[in-house]
C-alpha cells in the first residue's frame, strides 16, 4: 500500500516537473523568480524597474487601486525613499470630494492616496493580477503546480506578455476573422470550429485577446544598466505586479519560518520531557 502512494507520488512530481505547461488551452512558461520559494524575496531592484516600466508604459490603460503610494517605501518593496517616494505620488492627480465646499477637485497626490483606478472600462486592474492568476495551474484552488514548480501568477503575465505570436494556420480558414491579437497564453471562450478537433480540444495554445502588444523590447531605458529584451522587461513589471498583490509576503515567510522553528523546538522539548517523566516506570514493568 506505502510503496503504491510512493509511486503514485513520484509520477505525479515528475508529471508536474517540466519548463513549460498548458494551463487548460494555454501555454505558460515556468520562469525564475527570486521570491519563490520558502526562502525567497524580493528582488528591490527588479522590482523598482518593474514600477518604472508601469509607470512609463502600463498606467496609461490600468489602474492600481489597492496599491498606496506609501506603500512603495516599505521594506521589502520597491523601498523607494521617502522624498522620491513623495515626488512619485505628486505625478498623480486624485478627486479630492472635500475641496471648495463639499464640491470636489482634483489635487496632487500624497503618500496617503492609492494610485487612480483604470482610465478604460474594459482595462483590469492591476492590484491583485499575480494573486487572482496563480492559482490557474494544477487543480484549481489547490496551488500543487505553484508549490512544486513556482508556477502561478507572475508566470502567467510574463508568458502573456511575451506570447503574442502570428495566428496559427487553422485562422486563415475562418470565414469570420477573429479580433484581436493572438497570444499563446491566453485562454478564451468561443474557439472557431476552424481551430478545434472533433472532439473539441484546441488545434493551438492560446486565442485572441483584445489587448494589443504592450511591449516589444527595448521599450524602457534603466539606469542600473539591466537588460531590456522583452522577456527581462516582462519579468520586471510581472515581479512588481506580484508585490503589489503580495506586498506582506515577505513578512508572512519569516513569520511561517520562525512558527516551525518554533515548533520543532517545542517538539524536542515535549519528547525529552515524556521520556524522562515515563522513564522510571518502563523499568519497573
Amino acid at each position: 500500500m506505502f510503496r503504491k502512494l510512493t509511486l503514485t507520488a513520484a509520477v505525479a512530481l515528475g508529471m508536474a516537473a517540466g519548463t513549460a505547461h498548458a494551463a487548460g488551452d494555454s501555454e505558460v512558461i515556468n520562469y525564475d523568480f527570486s521570491f519563490e520559494g520558502p526562502f525567497g524575496s524580493y528582488d528591490t531592484n527588479q522590482l523598482q524597474r518593474g514600477l518604472q516600466v508601469y509607470t512609463e508604459i502600463c498606467s496609461a490603460c490600468h489602474g492600481l487601486k489597492f496599491v498606496a503610494f506609501r506603500n512603495l517605501s516599505d521594506e521589502g518593496g520597491p523601498m523607494l525613499p521617502e522624498d522620491q517616494m513623495r515626488a512619485y505620488a505628486e505625478f498623480y492627480e486624485v478627486f479630492d470630494p472635500l475641496l471648495f465646499d463639499g464640491e470636489g477637485d482634483f489635487r496632487p497626490a500624497t503618500p496617503a492616496d492609492k494610485f487612480p483606478e483604470s482610465s478604460l472600462s474594459n482595462a483590469p486592474d492591476l492590484s491583485l493580477m499575480a494573486k487572482a492568476r496563480a492559482g490557474f495551474h494544477g487543480p484549481y484552488g489547490t496551488g500543487i503546480s505553484q508549490f512544486v514548480n513556482g508556477m502561478g501568477g507572475p508566470e502567467y503575465i510574463t508568458s502573456l506578455l511575451t506570447g503574442y505570436a502570428d495566428e496559427p494556420e487553422c485562422a486563415a480558414n475562418m470565414e469570420i476573422p477573429m479580433d484581436g491579437y493572438y497570444n499563446t497564453a491566453f485562454a478564451a471562450g468561443g474557439y472557431p470550429e476552424e481551430c478545434t478537433y472533433e472532439d473539441g480540444s484546441h488545434k493551438y495554445p492560446g486565442s485572441w485577446i483584445s489587448m494589443a502588444p504592450p511591449l516589444y523590447g527595448d521599450d524602457v531605458f534603466y539606469e542600473d544598466g539591466a537588460a531590456t529584451d522583452l522577456e527581462s522587461v516582462s519579468m520586471d513589471v510581472a515581479a512588481f505586479l506580484m508585490w503589489t498583490a503580495e506586498p506582506k509576503m515577505m513578512a508572512r515567510k519569516q513569520a511561517g519560518l520562525t512558527g516551525v522553528i518554533f515548533l520543532t523546538v517545542l517538539s524536542v522539548l515535549l519528547y525529552l520531557t515524556n521520556k524522562r517523566i515515563w522513564a522510571p516506570h518502563k523499568k519497573k514493568d
